[in-house]
C-alpha cells in the first residue's frame, strides 16, 4: 500500500496521514488543461464582425490615400503652390472678364464693380474687427490696439508719399500696359491702368494675402492662399469686365508680393505672434476701406502710399509689448 504523507503547516514535518500524489498524476483540473470552446452570444459575434469590417475598411482606406498622395487635402509636396494657383485663377478669370466684357453694357459692368465694392468694405470690416481681438488686447492692453493701427497708419502714410508709391504704382501699370497692349487712347490707358492699381491692391492688401504666404512658407499647407485664389478668380471675372486686361497684370503683383512673404515665411519660421498678426489683420482691413471707396467712386485714396502701415503695425505691436 502507498504510504501517505501530511506536510505540518508549522515546522514543516510530515506525517503519514495524507496519500502523496503520484507523479504522473496531473494536478490540473480538467477544465484548465482543456481549453473550452463556449459559442458567442449573437450581440457579441455582431460586434466582433462590425469591427473587422471597420478595420478592413480603415486599412482600405490608408492604402487608397497613401495612393492617391491626399489628393482630399490642399497640402502639397512644395512651398509656393498656393501663389502659383493664385496667378492661375487670376488670369483664367480675367479672360473669362474679357470675353463676356463686350457684351456687356457699361450701366451693368459699373453695377459690378458697384458690388465688388460693397463685398470688398464688408471683408473690410471683419477685418478691422481683429483690433478687439483677445490676443491682441493681451498682448498690449485694451487701449493701445487702436494707437497701434492709428500710429501705424499715419507712419506708413508719411513714408508712403516720400517713397511715392501710389505714382510707382501708377507707373508700373502704365510701362505694363505699353508692353501689352500698344499705344491707346487716353480712356484706354486709364482703363488699363485703374484696373491693374485696384486689382493689385484688392488682391494683396487683404489679411489673407499674408497669413496664407506665410503660412505657405512655414509648410503648413496651402488651404488659405486656395481659398484666396478661389475669391481671387470669382472677382478677376468682374474686375476684367470692367477694366480689361488690367486685371491681369495684377497677377505680376500678386506673384512678387506673395511670392516674397512665403519665402519670408520659409526663411524667418514662426516670427510673428497672435497678437502681431491681429494688429496687421486690422490695419489691412482699414486699407482695404479705402480700397471699397475706390471702387465705388467715392474717394480716390491714396492706398499704395499706406502699403508701409503692414510692415509697422506688427514692429508697433511689439515694441509696446516690450515697453509694457
Amino acid at each position: 500500500m502507498a504510504p501517505f504523507f501530511r506536510r505540518l503547516a508549522g515546522d514543516g514535518r510530515v506525517d503519514a496521514c495524507t496519500p502523496r500524489v503520484p507523479r504522473r498524476a496531473s494536478v490540473f483540473p480538467v477544465s484548465l488543461a482543456i481549453p473550452q470552446i463556449l459559442p458567442l452570444r449573437p450581440d457579441r459575434a455582431k460586434s466582433t464582425g462590425r469591427a473587422k469590417r471597420t478595420e478592413r475598411a480603415e486599412r482600405a482606406g490608408s492604402r487608397r490615400g497613401r495612393r492617391a498622395g491626399g489628393l482630399g487635402s490642399v497640402r502639397v509636396v512644395f512651398r509656393g503652390f498656393g501663389t502659383l494657383l493664385n496667378v492661375a485663377t487670376i488670369l483664367v478669370g480675367t479672360g473669362l472678364g474679357v470675353l463676356l466684357g463686350h457684351r456687356l453694357p457699361g450701366r451693368t459692368r459699373d453695377v459690378v464693380t458697384d458690388a465688388i465694392g460693397l463685398v470688398t468694405l464688408l471683408i473690410a470690416a471683419f477685418a478691422a474687427y481683429a483690433v478687439r481681438d483677445p490676443a491682441l488686447v493681451g498682448l498690449v492692453g485694451p487701449n493701445a490696439p487702436m494707437l497701434i493701427v492709428l500710429a501705424s497708419l499715419v507712419a506708413g502714410g508719411v513714408i508712403g508719399s516720400l517713397l511715392r508709391l501710389e505714382l510707382r504704382l501708377e507707373g508700373l501699370g502704365h510701362r505694363l500696359q505699353s508692353r501689352l497692349a500698344g499705344r491707346a487712347a487716353s480712356p484706354e490707358r486709364r482703363r488699363f491702368v485703374e484696373g491693374f492699381v485696384a486689382a493689385s491692391l484688392l488682391f494683396c492688401v487683404g489679411p489673407l494675402t499674408v497669413l496664407g504666404s506665410i503660412s505657405d512658407g512655414l509648410g503648413r499647407g496651402s488651404e488659405q492662399l486656395a481659398l484666396k485664389a478661389t475669391l481671387d478668380g470669382i472677382t478677376s471675372v468682374a474686375f476684367a469686365a470692367s477694366f480689361g486686361w488690367g486685371v491681369a497684370a495684377a497677377a505680376l503683383t500678386v506673384l512678387v508680393v506673395q511670392g516674397g512673404l512665403t519665402v519670408v515665411g520659409a526663411l524667418a519660421g514662426t516670427f510673428l505672434s497672435a497678437g502681431q498678426v491681429s494688429a496687421l489683420t486690422a490695419t489691412g482691413g482699414l486699407l482695404l476701406v479705402g480700397v471699397a471707396l475706390r471702387l465705388l467712386r467715392i474717394k480716390q485714396l491714396p492706398v499704395g502710399d499706406l502699403l508701409p502701415a503692414l510692415v509697422l503695425a506688427p514692429l508697433f505691436t511689439a515694441l509696446v509689448s516690450a515697453w509694457g
